[in-house]
């Protein structure tokens, strides 16, 4: 069984920087971490490698700085690991992202099942993995908590709130993890060390067979009208006494006041 993961490396900060012009992240000089929904796929990957055999390769499309996230899994017990890099990968949004992580996965040729975490902590829109799903023409199953593979098919557990349903798909097929499924290991410290003198290939455009004008910011079709981090608003506290019918009553007299109702 072959196993793609995708991963994204993340800035390790809480207050993050803007460029005005493109609304994209100011990564120069931020720690990074490998996204912790993706360490979720790791893992996830990683077992069913272990119950079914196979291997597992992860790809990763990012700044030269990307390389430590690969090398990182490569101590986790990943097979092979792919950086892509290149100016003209910079500033993609989701759909572009997935179109140049769907040209790796083309590249990279047989596969049963592609691994993403449910979401990027930096953006949180869950909409990379889907999207390369629809770009590959696969199935895909999200927000999956546990995942089984028998007679050529994928079982996975969806958790949607509270409820919980089955699914199955033909393979190949794409998954989202939830992060609260697979719980990653700790690399042993003779895997990092063994990991760091493994060879990354590095992927350029020249090397993906797509189209050059649906790369980064220019092939991004979502456009940023402003970003800015909102300004706290500090305000007073109004304390109500009486019964609760009372204090209701003096309540909805407040919202009527702000002309909130």
């Amino acid at each position: 069984m072959n196993i793609i993961v995708c991963i994204k490396q993340v800035p390790d900060v809480t207050e993050v920087s803007w460029d005005p012009e493109t609304g994209s992240l100011i990564r120069k000089g931020i720690p990074s971490i490998i996204n912790p929904n993706d360490k979720n796929a790791i893992e996830a990957a990683l077992q069913l490698r272990e119950m079914n055999g196979g291997e597992v390769i992860v790809i990763s499309m990012g700044p030269s700085q990307v390389e430590e996230a690969l090398r990182e899994t490569l101590g986790m017990g990943v097979d092979r690991a792919i950086q892509l890099t290149s100016r003209e990968f910079a500033g993609s949004d989701t759909w572009a992202t997935a179109y140049t992580l769907g040209l790796a996965v083309k590249k990279i040729g047989q596969y049963d099942l592609i691994i993403c975490g449910k979401e990027a902590i930096d953006g949180m829109t869950a909409q990379v993995g889907p999207q390369l799903a629809e770009y590959l023409a696969i199935p895909q199953l999200t927000y999956v908590m546990h995942i089984e593979v028998k007679d050529n098919k994928v079982r996975v557990k969806q958790r949607l709130g509270d409820l919980d349903r089955l699914l199955e798909a033909p393979m190949p097929a794409l998954i989202t993890v939830e992060r609260e499924a697979y719980q990653p290991r700790v690399a042993p410290m003779d895997s990092i060390l063994e990991a760091y003198g493994k060879e990354i290939p590095v992927w350029k455009p020249e090397d993906l067979s797509g189209n050059m004008e649906n790369l980064g910011l220019k092939g991004s079709p979502t456009k940023l009208r402003k970003v800015y981090t909102p300004k706290l608003i500090k305000g007073k506290v109004e304390m109500l006494e009486g019964g609760p019918e009372d204090v209701a009553r003096q309540f909805i007299g407040k919202l009527k006041e702000k002309y909130i109702i």
